[in-house]
């Protein structure tokens, strides 16, 4: 949805214009409003790394300049450019990863969980909600032209359904103890950067609806994704720092049931890149939407 451009110090975001069902960056005033909501939602986490906007501007002879003295033509997130070698996939992938640097980013995030205000829904709706996530997500993994294994697809998806159905006290729980808050909305380890004062960027800001969830749901995610990356003590370690901040305790069958959720979820955005006619790497997308596939722990039905 954006391309991003480096210098030493700094980068910038461009938004692309494109239009999907939850997306619409079709002008260059939508774009402008979703750079202005990026640095917004972002700073939540990462303040010192989200500067503000800047303005692609235009001039008479049709050269372009940033915050220049033509016209605007477009905008840019402006952010702090960060270590690539502090990130925690590519600190998982180097072997580096070590509980006290990961404590530190979890500790700032239990404290953002914390003092989020709780989002007002009803347990009925919030149900309802993860229901009907769980049969689109298995609609798209179905399509014939994917070429996915539907028939573990639906497995996964029924299991889904009918804990949801089965254990709808341990959701509704949840909304009555107000652990339902605006999360980050996009918890993977790509944007973590465990540096002193870590940082947890890049948070799903086009769609509010994709940010109120549970706690347990963004950190049962990011431990599927750690684990994904071949360090699954690291979900555990955030899970640990979360429990001792926030006294909070998700019971282990709503971890599993909100793990499986997002494996499936993931999956479905891996295959969608094959609509992209710009992707050549074809199997790439397909192999990761499997692997998701494989690691959705089924759930008791």
């Amino acid at each position: 949805m954006s391309w991003v451009f480096l210098t030493d110090c700094d980068a910038y975001k461009l938004k692309k214009p494109v239009r999907y069902d939850c997306i619409d960056f079709s002008t260059a005033e939508l774009r402008r409003r979703d750079c202005e909501e990026e640095v917004r939602l972002n700073r939540r986490l990462a303040r010192e790394v989200y500067l503000g906007i800047v303005a692609l501007t235009i001039d008479a002879d049709g050269v372009l300049a940033l915050d220049g003295t033509g016209e605007p033509d477009d905008w840019l997130v402006h952010m702090r450019r960060l270590p690539a070698d502090r990130m925690l996939d590519q600190m998982i992938r180097q072997g580096e990863v070590e509980e006290a640097d990961v404590r530190r980013a979890a500790l700032r995030l239990a404290r953002f969980y914390a003092q989020a205000p709780s989002c007002e829904l009803t347990a009925k709706s919030y149900r309802e909600r993860l229901a009907d996530g769980a049969r689109r997500d298995l609609r798209e993994l179905s399509r014939p032209e994917f070429g996915l294994p539907v028939a573990r697809a639906t497995a996964l998806a029924d299991a889904q359904l009918a804990f949801l159905g089965r254990e709808a006290e341990l959701f509704d729980r949840r909304v009555r103890e107000g652990r339902i808050v605006e999360g980050h909305g996009d918890l993977r380890p790509e944007h973590i950067c465990l540096t002193p004062e870590p940082a947890i960027i890049d948070c799903l800001e086009f769609s509010r609806d994709l940010r109120v969830l549970d706690p347990a749901d963004e950190l049962a995610f990011l431990a599927l994704e750690c684990e994904r990356l071949g360090k699954p003590v690291v979900g555990k370690w955030f899970f640990d720092v979360y429990a001792e901040a926030t006294g909070d305790e998700p019971p282990a069958a709503l971890v599993r049931f909100h793990r499986g959720y997002r494996a499936l979820r993931r999956a479905k955005i891996a295959i969608w890149h094959l609509q992209d006619p710009g992707v050549r790497d074809r199997a790439k997308w397909r192999n990761r939407a499997l692997e998701y596939l494989e690691l959705a722990t089924p759930l008791r039905t």
